[in-house]
């Protein structure tokens, strides 16, 4: 049985400990403000390829504003274990429903009805989302980075008087038949050779690493995003080749291109070679397919159904947005980020994007994110 992290990595004050029988799962987290009984809860929810690690520079601070803080691994990731690794196997435990029970039996666990706020990164963001909109009475706020949230999958309406004609999504057809061809890098993450692809691939886990950190960043100067004008395969094909990838290529090879020289890689304050050795280190033993069921879910709307049963409901309580002015995840999905705003979330008290970072902005901007998330506990 694998032990938690050992204290030499971990900043002050945070330890890594596991927590039992959560909906089938042992759940590795860090956690820090663990040592004041009745302190409000924080939960923060890494992304993909991420782990708990992701938190590792917000996680004291806000325990020292007097927050008890957990970052757990989740269903797939890290030192969390019980969860189907095969391709196979139980995909609809990956579906968002399950996810969410994943969190609210560790909340509970941990003697807590309520929290003070849900935290979401990247596809932690669509937890944290449908956390605030399945349980309002426990996730009291909601702050997500990103990857905006659109609300829920609608259901057919009024289709008595107005039967429903079907629209199938052409997109990634076109995609692939574009003078340049192309794919959607969900269509990819979503077949069998991804894990393989880069849990396997020449350059190493390691390095694969360092270039996908890099080319999503903002220190990959490129990374300049706007509005694309809808979900089309031109529109689309403008965005750089980590979300639309060269139709021939694996992802391993496609950020190989953009693998940073060694005084880049000196000058990342952010992600130094010892921090981005605990990602390395986690994904050569456990591999990516457990992250990659995530996106198959949604591919093959795996839990589409359970997830219509909220169509019209809307996140109520106090809500937070935050990503990089460099993160082209913030307008991947066209007219998301405007909906999160005008309808799926009723009380917005911000939505910043913060300069100096891409798509890991609690990693690139710690310290403004760690504002932003104390203005929003502060929020009533």
């Amino acid at each position: 049985m694998i032990d938690g992290f050992p204290a030499s990595v971990l900043p002050e004050g945070v330890r890594s400990r596991f927590v039992e029988n959560i909906n089938g799962l042992r759940v590795h987290m860090l956690e820090a403000g663990f040592e004041t009984p009745g302190r409000p809860l924080v939960v923060l929810l890494h992304g993909f390829p991420e782990i708990a690690w992701s938190w590792r520079k917000v996680i004291g601070p806000l325990a020292a504003a007097g927050y008890h803080v957990i970052a757990p691994d989740q269903r797939g990731y890290g030192r969390t274990t019980g969860w189907d690794p095969d391709y196979d196997g139980d995909l609809r435990s990956f579906g968002i429903p399950n996810l969410v029970r994943d969190v609210l039996g560790l909340v509970f666990a941990l003697g807590y009805r309520t929290t003070a706020a849900v935290v979401g990164h990247d596809f932690g963001a669509s937890v944290a989302a449908w956390c605030g909109v399945i349980r309002p009475d426990v996730f009291q706020r909601v702050s997500i980075m990103s990857a905006p949230f659109a609300g829920p999958p609608a259901l057919p309406f009024d289709t008595d008087r107005v039967p429903a004609k079907a629209a199938p999504d052409g997109v990634h057809a076109a995609m692939a038949a574009l003078e340049r061809p192309r794919k959607h890098y969900h269509q990819y993450y979503s077949t069998r050779p991804a894990n393989t692809d880069m849990w396997r691939c020449r350059q190493g886990v390691h390095d694969f690493l360092r270039a996908y950190y890099h080319h999503k960043s903002a220190d990959w100067t490129a990374n300049k995003p706007f509005r694309l004008a809808g979900w089309t395969a031109g529109e689309l094909a403008k965005m750089p080749t980590y979300y639309i990838m060269d139709l021939h290529e694996d992802m391993a090879a496609t950020v190989a291109h953009e693998m940073p020289l060694g005084e880049q890689i000196a000058a990342c304050g952010w992600l130094t070679e010892a921090e981005l050795r605990v990602y390395s280190g986690e994904y050569e033993r456990t591999g990516f397919q457990g992250g990659l069921q995530w996106y198959r879910v949604r591919i093959e709307e795996a839990d589409l159904a359970h997830l219509q049963l909220f169509a019209g409901r809307t996140i109520d309580q106090p809500f937070l947005f935050v990503a990089g002015s460099a993160d082209w995840g913030v307008y991947q999905r066209p007219g998301a980020f405007e909906r999160m705003q005008e309808a799926a979330c009723t009380r917005v008290i911000g939505c910043h994007l913060l300069d100096g970072a891409g798509h890991w902005v609690q990693q690139e901007q710690p310290e403004r994110v760690t504002e932003l998330l104390l203005d929003l506990l502060r929020t009533s």
